[in-house]
């Protein structure tokens, strides 16, 4: 259901049932495990998530990693942020 190396590759999947009676598939939501910290990266104007991954971790899709060391569930929780901590490589 996602590819490898997602934060939800490995979570447990449920049925719910909506109003309107469809039956959709969900996962629970990863709560961040901090890791250790390799330093901060000062983030400029627009910078996103995604290019700070790219550039430390050698992977755009992995910015879930920069909430996790940073205690933060959702990207948008770093938005406002100017410093990001960043994980040591995996």
């Amino acid at each position: 259901m996602f590819s490898a190396g997602s934060r939800y590759e490995s979570m447990q999947t449920y049925d719910v049932t909506t109003k309107d009676g469809r039956k959709v598939t969900a996962v629970r939501l990863p709560l961040p495990v901090p890791g250790n910290l390799l330093g901060y990266h000062r983030r400029s104007s627009g910078q996103r998530l995604d290019h700070i991954a790219s550039h430390y971790l050698s992977d755009a899709t992995a910015f879930w990693r920069l909430c996790n060391v940073n205690n933060s569930i959702t990207p948008d929780s770093l938005a406002s942020r100017d410093l990001v901590g960043i994980p040591q490589k995996a």
